[in-house]
């Protein structure tokens, strides 16, 4: 046996030229060498591949390899290629291959070239490669990306169901499955579905020490926090995940803008631009790729320095993978999350219409993915625990909260309170509703259970959600509660916490941290209060008030306040800068903008003001193909009703729409339709209002114009007001 280890360095260094096995790599390549069945769990840049690539060149026959993705195999194929002087040494067998090059590949594979084939579980499936695989002798199969199988895995394919019983009619041969992530319910669920719970598992710690973890506030600046923190870290290759491909072009848009290489990559693009940016970003040509989760699965590029999660990720195992992009070298990885609550609840949204149990699932990971973002805990024993893996030290150094902890406040009480509520209810419910329980509130679930009756029915009141949603959680991770993940995540008191209940010690949590819903890409709002700089915002609302008397416009015409309240936190100084206020485009910065960057100007010299304007975000022109459509087609003289069926929106939308159009500064002419729909004097009233008003306020017009007049005509006469008198 000895002999034989000493063989396998040969041949690793013979063919991969590395001198010693990482981890568990020898252990798991004995294993299969010697025909067992072997489970392999290796987080993301443990080197899984060569677990099925060495044995693949020591064994008789072809090795099959499963695997998702097309572009992992032909990564993998190229790599392989590189360490061969065969060519024909790998193959794959994909949509993607016309008749002449699957034909070149069966020659390959029947004349014993090849070691090792990559097929997508789609092609596997084929009748006529199932009955070609029949003649081929098989060294072993591979299942890579196993938690594919599993609907409680992030990333369920339901044609991994059918491997098994397509291996069972190609023939036997020994079965490796690897996965990066897999929590030990999906561990199991892989097992028991691909018939191999005899197997041997090989379990890699999940710990990358090397990956500093760190969960934001996403608010209306998101994009500028983004620009900013890539601009500190200059040159370095990055990823930025959001989850929908509009996102991910208009993000790479504003990038390109700011003087930042980016491109984006997801699955609606053609495939050659993909191929294109993908292959650019590996060979560092671009630094960063915006993506949606469909990028960098397989992506052998070992130093990405950072992964952004734009959008929170569905669930804690598709976060673990995304991060694990980052720092495969063992260099520097940070791992930066933006979370708002607003997106669970989009994605919850997104769930309806599925089946119940898939919609049941969905929630359990979402609610874990909120536990996390929300901690003040050690975001690594957090994420540890996730994969049922303990994780003993009291500070990781390595992430958000333990860099900046916070206070341990005393919670004994508080836990024997949980425990007692979850055995009074026998242990059959999950958290919200204990929850609701502690806190006193008579649902229509808790009346028609009776457990308003109970003794502890509002035995929590004084203190609020959160505090009990931290108790519960940071129970389970101390081992007093778990939570019976196959029964929708009900709420289990374990013999620790039994033994707690009856001899109570200290237990210390942490607060979770406050993530206030935040408006996505709302001004800022609020009379003067939330500029930075009050006196500022001062001095401005009196030079507008100037040029209103001047210019005989009303003020609002000039710029609203929040694009004032902008002004004052941001200072712009040029025109240019002066853009990228909400609310003002180029036509307006022209017309009225030179006085208020003059003024801003002398009072940031005056003041020393140090200006964060000094970071700008350059916003995309046009950035909406909606906006630019809707241009065109009032240039044209369409209906506006018409255009707003032609759009798929509603006419308030498309008033929302047009609105926004004309309050940045760009000019619209809607008379065609005005004469159209509204008698001309009656047009005039309104018009007459808004030149003697001091306000644009659509209620207040209402009110002093009496009930002859409708919000939508209101609303299209200031339309054509701020066009003619502002723009």
């Amino acid at each position: 046996m000895a002999k034989k280890k000493i063989n396998l360095t040969e041949e690793l260094k013979k063919y991969f030229g590395f001198d010693t096995f990482k981890g568990n790599q020898e252990a798991i390549i004995e294993n299969l060498l010697a025909g067992n069945d072997t489970f392999v769990l290796m987080p993301t840049g443990g080197g899984k591949s060569l677990c099925y690539q060495l044995p693949s060149l020591l064994m008789e026959g072809t090795a099959i390899v499963i695997s998702p993705l097309i572009a992992l195999m032909k990564n993998q194929v190229d790599a392989m290629r590189n360490y061969s002087e065969e060519d024909g040494v790998a193959h794959f067998i994909n949509s993607s291959l016309n008749k002449g090059a699957i034909d070149q590949v069966k020659a390959d594979i029947l004349s014993g070239k090849t070691k090792l084939l990559y097929v997508a579980p789609e092609s596997l499936t084929k009748d006529e490669n199932v009955e070609f695989l029949k003649t081929v002798k098989i060294s072993f199969y591979a299942v890579d990306e196993a938690h594919c199988i599993s609907e409680w895995g992030h990333d369920f394919r339901p044609e991994y169901r059918r491997i098994r019983p397509i291996i069972n009619e190609i023939g036997k041969a020994p079965l490796i499955a690897l996965t990066a992530t897999a929590t030990p319910k999906v561990q199991h669920d892989i097992q028991k579905n691909l018939g191999m719970n005899d197997a041997k598992v090989f379990k890699s710690s999940f710990n990358r020490p090397n990956l500093y973890y760190e969960v934001r506030p996403k608010t209306a600046n998101i994009d500028k926090d983004i620009i900013k923190f890539i601009k500190n870290n200059p040159e370095k290759s990055g990823i930025i995940y959001c989850l929908s491909r509009k996102k991910v072009e208009e993000l790479a848009e504003i990038l390109q803008a700011n003087g930042i290489n980016a491109r984006p990559y997801h699955a609606g693009m053609d495939s050659a631009t993909r191929s294109q940016n993908q292959d650019d970003f590996l060979m560092e040509k671009i630094d960063v790729i915006v993506a949606t989760i469909a990028f960098g699965m397989g992506i052998d590029k070992p130093d990405v320095r950072f992964v952004i999660h734009y959008d929170i990720p569905k669930s804690l195992e598709g976060y673990y993978q995304e991060t694990g992009r980052a720092g495969r070298d063992g260099g520097e990885g940070q791992c930066i999350t933006f979370y708002t609550n607003k997106d669970l609840q989009k994605l919850e949204k997104f769930m309806q219409g599925k089946p119940v149990a898939e919609q049941e699932i969905g929630k359990q990971l979402l609610q874990e993915t909120a536990a996390y973002a929300e901690s003040s805990l050690c975001r690594r024993k957090t994420l540890l625990h996730y994969f049922g893996e303990e994780y003993t030290e009291d500070n990781c150094g390595n992430c958000d909260n333990c860099l900046n902890p916070k206070k341990q406040v005393e919670a004994q009480e508080l836990l024997c309170t949980v425990i007692e509520t979850i055995l009074a209810v026998k242990e059959n419910f999950k958290s919200d509703y204990i929850i609701d329980i502690i806190r006193g509130r008579a649902t229509s679930e808790v009346q028609a259970h009776l457990h308003e009756d109970l003794d502890v029915f509002g035995s929590g009141i004084d203190e609020d959600d959160k505090i009990w949603n931290a108790v519960i959680r940071q129970a389970l991770i101390a081992g007093y509660l778990s939570k019976d993940v196959e029964n929708y995540g009900l709420l289990k008191v374990t013999s620790a916490g039994r033994k707690f209940l009856e001899h109570p010690v200290s237990f210390k949590i942490v607060e979770d941290k406050d993530f206030e819903e935040v408006e996505e890409d709302a001004p800022v709002r609020g009379g003067g209060a939330c500029a930075v700089d009050p006196v500022l915002y001062a001095m401005l609302k009196d030079l507008r008030k100037k040029l209103s008397k001047q210019l005989s416009v009303p003020p609002y015409v000039i710029f609203q306040d929040p694009s004032l309240e902008a002004m004052a936190t941001i200072y712009p100084i040029t025109l240019e800068e002066l853009q990228n206020i909400p609310g003002v485009g180029a036509g307006k910065a022209k017309r009225y903008g030179e006085e208020f960057c003059k003024l801003i100007k002398r009072h940031c010299e005056e003041n020393e003001i140090e200006r964060p304007e000094d970071l700008r975000v350059r916003t995309v022109a046009n950035k909406s193909k909606l906006k630019v459509s809707i241009i065109q087609a009032i240039d044209r003289k369409v209906a506006l009703d018409d255009i707003a069926v032609s759009k798929g929106i509603e006419f308030d939308e498309l008033l929302n729409e047009i609105e926004a159009i004309v309050y940045s500064g760009t000019k619209l002419n809607i008379d065609y339709f005005l004469e159209e729909i509204m008698d001309e004097d009656h047009m005039l009233d309104i018009y007459d209002y808004f030149k003697e008003s001091t306000t644009d306020d659509i209620e207040e017009a209402l009110e002093e114009l009496g009930d002859d007049f409708t919000e939508e005509e209101v609303r299209l006469v200031r339309v054509k007001f701020i066009s003619e008198m502002a723009n």
